[in-house]
């Protein structure tokens, strides 16, 4: 096994003192929290004080994890006594954190870390928060017979009903859409289905594919005798932000009789990769301007140096400040001209908290047939620490693929996106509508 890990990242977090990330190539035994410990229960549905809700979505990337972190907070506000419990049932990609219960380090699904730190869900250990991990593997293992069907769902109903027992709400995170977990038995509308939870759908913005998207979830519910308790649109236009409520809300109503619980306007800010996010995807780390490892960059402000050295200098001048530029490991010009670029600014007093230099340069090279020179490495590695720099191992051409096609997950280190995102979808969202459609009385 080999373990990632980055410079600069805070030690404050529990989180991430207690964590490390396991590259995907590890392949850990199947994961199955739960049922050493507690007595399996062998009823259909699991018995608890109040309906769980679970929140699934139409496909990847729709932003379940984020309206998970507005629901939670929005709960708490309204809960009492303020214990909102949280899980993910199935999960896939893990980290490693301590369980204070069993005393030991447990593998759990990386959004479970993020929701308990961030909310300090102190009166749930981590064993119960991820019952069912799927790591690479696991569906052979599964289809081989090495792992028990109902051993999963076992784990999941123990783990449902230990959080019911001490929170006035239970919210289950979904993987992907209603379908995702099949091959084993486990997808998330028949996990709804055996924990009696109330389903809520998150779909991204527009009106006919995302009604279309939708109902293809729905009847999946329906197969499974899942309720739905309502919609959540994600990512609308905000020039769209009115007729899409409106129409959803009519559209919802007249077909499947379910309110559109919350509309949430685009925020492009919380797509943006952070540097720590590009240090992930290229697998590698800042050299220089580590303090920086949570500044964020637009897509649209990502640019491929090809140009000479003074139109880059000019770029650099009239563009935004706020530039990530991709460069080939043999433009000593580009990348000598980046950091004089940096130096005449402060000289000149150009560099202060209102104007600050926030560009980042990424120098690209394949492995074996490229190398940052020695005298040009120490240079960089010498600079101020205001400006960041990433060395990665990849052609330019895959480096900016990879940068644009990418999709930044949260986590909890990146405390600014995080309370950011919250803040953001919490005020779109009916809470007292979700509490009254899922039968949670919390007054």
């Amino acid at each position: 096994m080999r373990v990632w890990s980055f410079p600069g990242r805070s030690r404050t977090s529990p989180f991430v003192r207690a964590s490390t990330k396991i590259r995907s190539s590890f392949t850990p035994k199947p994961v199955l929290h739960g049922i050493a410990s507690a007595p399996l229960s062998t009823t259909t549905t699991a018995q608890t004080p109040n309906r769980p809700i679970y929140v699934s979505a139409t496909h990847q990337h729709v932003g379940k994890t984020t309206t998970c972190l507005a629901l939670i907070s929005g709960l708490q506000k309204r809960c009492h006594p303020k214990t909102v419990g949280y899980l993910k049932p199935v999960g896939q990609e893990h980290v490693e954190v301590h369980s204070e219960e069993l005393g030991e380090k447990i593998r759990v699904d990386k959004d479970v870390a993020l929701i308990r730190e961030k909310f300090n869900l102190r009166h749930i250990d981590y064993r119960h928060m991820s019952p069912v991990l799927i790591p690479r593997g696991y569906t052979k293992d599964y289809i081989d017979g090495k792992i028990s069907n109902e051993g999963q769902l076992a784990a999941i109903r123990n783990a449902v009903k230990s959080i019911s027992d001490c929170s006035s709400v239970v919210l289950c995170e979904g993987t992907g859409h209603c379908g995702v977990g099949s091959i084993v038995g486990a997808s998330n509308a028949r996990v709804a289905s055996i924990t009696g939870a109330s389903m809520v759908l998150i779909a991204n913005g527009g009106l006919g594919s995302c009604f279309d998207e939708l109902e293809l979830n729905r009847v999946l519910c329906k197969h499974h005798n899942v309720s739905i308790a309502g919609v959540i649109i994600n990512k609308v236009l905000p020039e769209k932000y009115e007729q899409t409520k409106d129409y959803m809300t009519r559209a919802l109503k007249n077909s499947w009789d379910v309110p559109l619980l919350g509309c949430v306007p685009d925020k492009p800010y919380l797509g943006c990769a952070a540097l720590a996010d590009l240090e992930r995807l290229l697998h590698t780390e800042l050299i220089s301007g580590h303090r920086h490892r949570f500044r964020h960059y637009p897509n649209e402000d990502t640019h491929l140096v090809t140009t000479s050295l003074p139109t880059f200098l000019m770029n650099v001048r009239e563009k935004p400040s706020r530039t990530l530029y991709v460069c080939h490991v043999t433009r000593d010009d580009v990348i000598l001209g980046f950091f004089a670029e940096f130096q005449r600014r402060r000289l000149a007093g150009e560099i202060d908290d209102n104007n600050p230099f926030e560009a980042a340069l990424v120098i690209c090279g394949r492995r074996g047939k490229y190398s940052l020179d020695k005298g040009l490495l120490d240079m960089v590695m010498a600079q101020d620490k205001d400006v960041p720099v990433i060395v990665c191992p990849y052609t330019t051409d895959q480096a900016m693929d990879m940068i644009q096609s990418m999709t930044p997950k949260l986590n909890i280190s990146d405390e600014v996106r995080v309370n950011a995102a919250t803040e953001h979808y919490e005020k779109y969202i009916d809470y007292d509508l979700l509490l009254s459609r899922t039968g949670n009385d919390v007054g």
